[in-house]
């Protein structure tokens, strides 16, 4: 059984059904689409139309931009700077130098430099908790270990639509910072003919490098292949639309990628203990980024679903982005009424969300039974727009179900690990025999002789005969 709330205070129906039906909340959170033939909307295909001059797929976009973009550098990021931006900028402009950062941070309202100051510090003190150092082992056969070394250069994708993320970047090049990245450039699209300046200051606060007033697919081509301007860097992080995550499959191999970040998405699980207007404020602070974000509610009370839908109805009416939340809570809201919280669960790891919000009597007791999120935010005091903004965790978090196998931005993403061997003739004795006959039944003799002649008696010696001390 399904029902549609109905809010009187708006005299409208409210864009989201009440759903009883357990079988329909599985389907309903275990059937996303991919990123594979994804549809553009009416405004993005239109813009194609006009740029291409022929209806192509979002794929065809990204493959022809990237290939000009390599072949051509410079002068294909600023020709669709200019066709899909409306920037016409001239070569000496895709970079914005740092004076305009520092402009950008004085002229910030002092409130909004402390806030982001006050975020920044949140961010750089968890993530420096992170911090792995390398390690060897000494034993009587030699050493073996691990050299964690820093990425030389990585770029960040700061993505501009309705909004500008300034937090997504602090949230990206701080961790990238802490883990020693020796130069960190920027990648942000000029809305409306210039980045914004909150993007700027941002940067400053970061301890960004360079910044470049790209944007789209271009952008990613110009971090992957480098270009007369920008260099090319060794992985690419941060979220972006259709066509930045097609971008960043594409040239995945060509250079690292964090992850294919898809559309944002919380679910929230509540139980009769739970404020309905909070959960409301909640599901909206999530409905009014895009509208193709996802808002869901499990509810183990069905006067609480009930009540939540009635709220979001009060709380639309004044919402400055209402549109949007309302087209997002029609399209992929979910308000679902379950038996229990260990139900709750068992659905919320099927649908493995980037945001997992527990609002519930004894949220702790529920901490166990998570097994696939993002991030879990415990209690009803720590919303999910604490963490978007000034806890400390990354707000760069796997969607589209990829919490199954991949995590939140952290400082591990930054490094990369070189193996360490030094044997000694104690640990080919050991272990080369074993090497030798795997070797040998892989067919790769050449493998097994480079063994076996180091076992073999040489020199008149009768084999390697390992002593204490032997190093």
């Amino acid at each position: 059984m399904s029902t549609t709330g109905v809010s009187e205070d708006i005299g409208a129906a409210v864009p989201v059904r009440i759903v009883h039906d357990l079988d329909e909340v599985r389907r309903r959170l275990t059937r996303r689409a991919g990123f594979e033939g994804a549809r553009l909307s009416a405004r993005m295909a239109e813009g194609v139309r006009r740029v291409f001059g022929d209806d192509l797929s979002a794929e065809q976009v990204v493959d022809r931009i990237l290939a000009e973009v390599r072949a051509e550098g410079d002068a294909a990021v600023l020709s669709y700077t200019a066709a899909l931006d409306g920037a016409a900028l001239t070569a000496d402009e895709i970079e914005i130098p740092g004076a305009a950062w520092d402009a950008a941070l004085a002229g910030l309202d002092p409130t909004l430099r402390d806030a982001m100051a006050t975020a920044a510090d949140s961010i750089e003190a968890f993530h420096r908790k992170q911090l792995r150092t390398s390690w060897l082992d000494y034993s009587d056969e030699g050493t073996l270990g691990q050299i964690l070394r820093p990425l030389e250069r990585i770029g960040i994708y700061t993505p501009t639509s309705t909004a500008a993320y300034p937090s997504t970047l602090l949230m990206t090049a701080i961790p990238a910072r802490v883990a020693g990245v020796e130069e960190i450039i920027v990648c942000a699209p000029p809305s409306g003919g210039a980045v914004s300046p909150l993007v700027l200051a941002a940067a400053r606060i970061a301890g960004v490098d360079r910044l470049f007033q790209v944007g789209g697919a271009q952008a990613i081509g110009a971090m992957a292949f480098g270009t007369e301007t920008v260099p090319r860097v060794d992985k690419i992080h941060g979220p972006g639309n259709i066509f930045v995550v097609l971008a960043k499959r594409r040239v995945f191999g060509a250079v690292a990628i964090d992850s294919l970040a898809g559309m944002t998405e919380t679910l929230l699980v509540a139980d009769s203990s739970a404020d309905p207007g909070l959960i409301a404020a909640d599901m909206l602070a999530q409905a009014e980024h895009d509208p193709m974000a996802s808002a869901i509610l499990l509810a183990t009370d069905a006067a609480l679903a009930a009540s939540v839908v009635g709220a979001l109805g009060e709380q639309l009416a004044d919402l400055p982005r209402t549109a949007i939340a309302a087209e997002s809570l029609a399209a992929n809201g979910l308000v679902a009424v379950v038996p229990d919280v260990p139900t709750a669960l068992d659905l919320a790891n099927a649908y493995a969300p980037e945001h997992l919000c527990l609002l519930l009597a004894d949220p702790w007791a529920a901490v166990p039974m998570v097994r696939h999120a993002g991030g879990v935010f415990v209690g009803e005091h720590s919303p999910e727009v604490l963490g978007d903004y000034a806890a400390g965790p990354s707000h760069v978090m796997p969607t589209g179900a990829t919490a199954r196998f991949s995590s939140p931005v952290h400082v591990g993403d930054f490094t990369k690990v070189i193996s360490v061997v030094a044997a000694n003739r104690r640990a080919v004795a050991r272990l080369g025999p074993a090497s030798a006959t795997l070797a040998r039944a892989e067919g790769l003799v050449g493998h097994a002789r480079a063994i076996e002649r180091r076992l073999a008696p040489s020199s008149g010696e009768p084999g390697i005969m390992p002593t204490a001390g032997d190093q």
